[in-house]
C-alpha cells in the first residue's frame, strides 16, 4: 500500500484580498480531493511583494486547512521579507517554513536592539 502524499497549494505572485477568499476555495477542493492527505505543503517561494494581506491569507488558509481535518499548513518556499512578516506578527512560530528553518534565537545577553545610555531630551540619570 502507498503511503499518502501531502496535498500541495501553490500560492504566487502578490495577493489581493479579493484573492484570499478563492484560495480558500481552492484548498477546500484540493483537500476533497486528496482525503488521504496527511498534510498541507504550501509553497510560496512565487509570492513577490508580500505584506499582511499575504499574511492574513496564510492564516485563513491555516484554519481552513485544519476545519477541513489537516493538521494545518507546512510553509515552502517562504521569501524572507514573508517570513520576517509572519515573525513581526508572531506568527513566526507556529507557520514554520521546513524548507528553511529560523536561526536559532539569540540570548538575552546578546541582543543588540535598545540603548543602555542616555536618550536625547532625557535627563540621563534617576
Amino acid at each position: 500500500m502507498e503511503a499518502p502524499h501531502p496535498a500541495v497549494l501553490v500560492v504566487s505572485g502578490h495577493l489581493t484580498r479579493d484573492a484570499v477568499p478563492r484560495l480558500c476555495a481552492d484548498l477546500e477542493d484540493l483537500l476533497a480531493g486528496s482525503p488521504a492527505a496527511t498534510a498541507v505543503h504550501c509553497d510560496l517561494s512565487g509570492v513577490v511583494h508580500p505584506d499582511l494581506t499575504t499574511v492574513e491569507a496564510i492564516a485563513r488558509l491555516s484554519l481552513t486547512a485544519r476545519r477541513t481535518g489537516a493538521p494545518g499548513l507546512r510553509l515552502h518556499g517562504t521569501p524572507p521579507e514573508l517570513r520576517a512578516l509572519l515573525d513581526l506578527v508572531g506568527l513566526g512560530s507556529v507557520m514554520e517554513d521546513v524548507s528553511a528553518p529560523h536561526p536559532p534565537p539569540t540570548a538575552p545577553g546578546t541582543r543588540t536592539a535598545g540603548t543602555s545610555g542616555p536618550r536625547p531630551g532625557s535627563s540621563g540619570g534617576p
